[in-house]
């Protein structure tokens, strides 16, 4: 399988009447045909900015400065608004990160399936819009597609909303898509369903999946996982490698962080300290200040990535050959 999209480099900055933040930082990852890759990392680590900035749907404040978008070998930074949005919904959909927020709620659910269809499958008629619309929603898990396709967002319950949400992004048979946060606000019966239905649905449509969290236990559906961190990337590998063998200090906290039925009893772990101030991003590795095994010279440079295994590695000074293991 080949890389259907390659981000390299990528800087994005928002404009603000206090500064310019620096959101996203010289990031690169890839994603192959057919895989999941899951992007992790704390609220404002740049993750959903990130997959915007691939989508070209940044607020009018934010620009892309540097790097590289490539899908099927053209760059998509270089795309113009209407360019944009014939890629937009037909060959990369975004799952936006709350559903009663996505859809509209004057409309019926099957109408606003049937929006993304009129956008970019001209040549169906009314009647074929509405099998498909109906079809989608039996392809999501919804019971009852007909009477489904009738009725009103508020008349649904969360789960279903985001299957509806997800069934519109499918509508035109992407080949890309990006779900933010899928699993926000559903409780853990109703989050493991729509993580279920992710993975089934990558078996039968053949898409690639890019699935954005603040949650590593909901990355573990993934092929890999990017750990990201202050607007950078920190760590890349396979899910195994991931959580079997996690090489930077950031990636250990998260894991630690996951409530552990076996543990019963015992105090949550959490992350101290806050995430940094991208208007001033710290010059060495963003998680410097949090980290208990900082050195001088985390705080002072910005680490290369070191090979931790196949296909893993993670920009840690601790993994250079150069480093003791003493705190400095």
């Amino acid at each position: 399988m080949g890389k259907i999209l390659e981000v390299s480099n990528l800087t994005i900055h928002i404009k603000t009447h206090k500064g310019i933040v620096q959101a996203v930082r010289d990031v690169n990852f890839y994603l192959n045909e057919q895989e999941t890759l899951a992007v992790v990392g704390e609220s404002g680590s740049g993750k959903s900015i990130t997959m915007k900035g691939i989508m070209g749907i940044l607020p009018k404040n934010g620009k892309v400065t540097e790097g590289t978008v490539m899908y099927n070998g053209k760059d998509l930074t270089k795309y113009t608004e209407r360019e944009m949005q014939t890629i937009r919904g037909s060959e990369i959909a975004m799952v936006f990160q709350d559903p009663m927020t996505s859809l509209n709620p004057t409309m019926r659910i099957g109408k606003q399936i049937e929006e993304m269809l009129k956008a970019h499958k001209k040549d169906m008629t009314a009647e074929q819009r509405k099998a498909r619309a109906i079809e989608l929603l039996s392809l999501v898990g919804i019971s009852n597609p007909e009477e489904r396709y009738k009725q009103y967002p508020h008349q649904l319950s969360g789960g279903m909303r985001q299957r509806v949400v997800i069934a519109i992004a499918l509508a035109c048979d992407p080949k890309v898509l990006i779900a933010d946060e899928p699993t926000t606000a559903l409780d853990v019966t109703i989050q493991a369903q729509i993580l279920d239905l992710m993975r089934d649905l990558q078996k039968k449509t053949k898409t690639s999946i890019i699935i954005i969290t603040h949650n590593l236990g909901v990355a573990n559906i993934a092929d890999r996982v990017a750990v990201m961190y202050g607007g950078k990337l920190v760590e890349t590998g396979d899910v195994y490698e991931i959580f079997k063998n996690p090489c930077h200090e950031y990636t250990k906290g998260l894991l630690a962080s996951i409530p552990k039925a076996h543990e019963k009893g015992n105090r949550l772990r959490a992350i101290p300290g806050t995430p940094p101030d991208l208007m001033d991003p710290p010059k060495g590795c963003p998680f410097a200040a949090r980290c208990n095994e900082t050195m001088v010279v985390c705080q002072q440079f910005m680490p290369e990535y070191t090979e931790c295994g196949k296909f893993h590695k993670s920009a840690c000074w601790l993994l250079d050959p150069r480093a003791k293991g003493g705190k400095a």
